[in-house]
């Protein structure tokens, strides 16, 4: 929709660079060098992952699951490594053992809250019929199959997996964006939201307000057990490199405990920023795919789009400025709320239904408030930088990184790399000199691996 000046959306929104130097005073920007983390990793082999995969399922007991027997695999949305090698290792896994697999998107109200646009996502995940070798059958209708006993809250499931002789959901084990629990982002929130659709996740997130979701998650999911024929799991744990490090099949009896377990082992392995204490930090992008706050909480240390449920405590980040949306999140800006800046990519590419549905649904309509719109990268720093108090070049903390999932190599200002050179835990890759622009826009690339 254009201005009647024939300006586009974004431009109209966007504060030239000139206007904001001047504003400024044209300010001196720190030089940046490059530092990475060192991390001590020991991830699956990536030939092997298929195989754990099968091997997860074959740890599951399919007692009562009639020969030839219906089997609802439910995959999410989320860019988790490896995914359409471990999804066609369980659906060998189960073919194998005699049943019909078929794929049900679990994935609340991404996609649009449409089947074709869930069915799409996965597409662009690599998780397709030919890929995995399985009918994908991508619906929104749901079936009540219950409600909690003391709030009488309806439990939805979606139509095709409650049809099934047996429920398999598949997913990562991490923490979550929104809370924190015992049981966060993994089998047993995939269960309650993700297969809900969109009218469970909506649901789930109405009533987590005065609930809180590390109350409501524990106990809809043994109601779900209770109710449908779910034989297990297959839960995935990542490393810092985003690599699959794990891949264990969890039977009903340890959806909650050892759920648990793997949370813990998720929170010491997650990336995260190597300072706890930061001036500005640039994210080239944000996208559903890398988190579903578009940018980490856990790795911002902020939560402004919850309601009764604390932030985390580190980092402290005075500013923040991102500049696009990924591809493969479609426009979905959930999340931008949480930076300081943007951009005018991201108000380029935003789609504003897309992300309205996705925050009315998750009830977090804070977190899709546009920040200020810049034109250029220099703008964005140069914005941010004149708002925290009195800047020098040769202290301020500043770090320019991928995203919040891709952590490994960040640029750093030179206070920040002299810091790397005393830290076991850092390496310095390379020195600092003067940021170079062209044309406004950042001429380094991203250090994303």
């Amino acid at each position: 929709m254009s201005s009647d000046s024939g300006e586009s959306p974004a431009n109209h929104l966007s504060v030239p660079e000139d206007v904001i130097l001047e504003a400024c005073g044209h300010p001196e920007l720190p030089e940046m060098g490059v530092i990475e983390q060192v991390w001590e990793t020991d991830p699956i082999p990536p030939g092997e992952v298929g195989e754990r995969a099968a091997d997860a399922v074959e740890s599951l007991s399919f007692a009562g699951v009639p020969d030839g027997g219906t089997v609802a695999l439910g995959v999410g949305s989320r860019g988790i490594h490896n995914l359409p090698d471990i999804v066609a290792g369980v659906v060998a896994a189960v073919s194998d053992a005699g049943y019909e697999p078929f794929v049900f998107p679990a994935m609340g109200s991404h996609g649009g809250a449409t089947g074709e646009g869930q069915r799409e996502m996965l597409n662009e995940l690599g998780v397709t019929e030919e890929r995995i070798g399985c009918e994908i059958r991508s619906s929104m209708d749901v079936v009540e199959v219950g409600r909690t006993p003391d709030r009488d809250v309806p439990v939805v499931a979606d139509a095709n997996a409650v049809e099934a002789d047996a429920i398999v959901p598949i997913n990562r084990v991490k923490p979550h964006t929104d809370f924190d629990g015992s049981v966060e982002s993994g089998l047993s929130k995939m269960l309650v939201i993700g297969m809900g659709k969109q009218r469970g996740a909506q649901i789930a997130h109405k009533w987590a307000v005065d609930w809180s979701f590390r109350n409501m998650i524990p106990e809809i999911t043994e109601q779900l057990l209770a109710e449908l024929p779910v034989v297990g799991g297959v839960a995935i744990v990542e490393d810092q490199h985003d690599e699959t490090t794990l891949v264990e099949g969890v039977p009903p009896s340890g959806f909650l405990d050892r759920e648990r377990e793997l949370l813990e082992l998720a929170y010491d392995l997650m990336p995260k920023l190597p300072f706890d204490e930061l001036d500005l930090v640039v994210f080239d992008r944000q996208g559903k795919e890398i988190s579903g706050q578009g940018m980490d909480t856990n790795v911002i240390g902020r939560r402004p789009f919850s309601i009764n449920e604390p932030a985390p405590e580190k980092p402290d980040i005075k500013r923040i400025y991102t500049r696009a949306l990924t591809e493969k999140t479609h426009g979905n800006a959930m999340g931008m709320g949480s930076a300081d800046v943007v951009h005018e990519d991201i108000a380029a590419d935003l789609e504003a239904t897309t992300t309205l549905i996705n925050a009315l649904t998750a009830s977090t309509i804070r977190g899709v408030k546009l920040p200020p719109v810049v034109e250029s990268d220099r703008a964005g720093m140069v914005a941010a930088l004149s708002t925290i108090g009195v800047v020098d070049p040769d202290t301020v903390r500043v770090i320019r990184a991928a995203d919040t999932m891709h952590l490994h190599r960040m640029y750093a200002s030179t206070a920040l790399v002299e810091e790397a050179r005393s830290r076991d835990d850092l390496r310095v890759v390379e020195e600092p000199e003067p940021i170079a622009f062209e044309d406004g826009q950042f001429a380094a690339p991203s250090l994303r691996e």
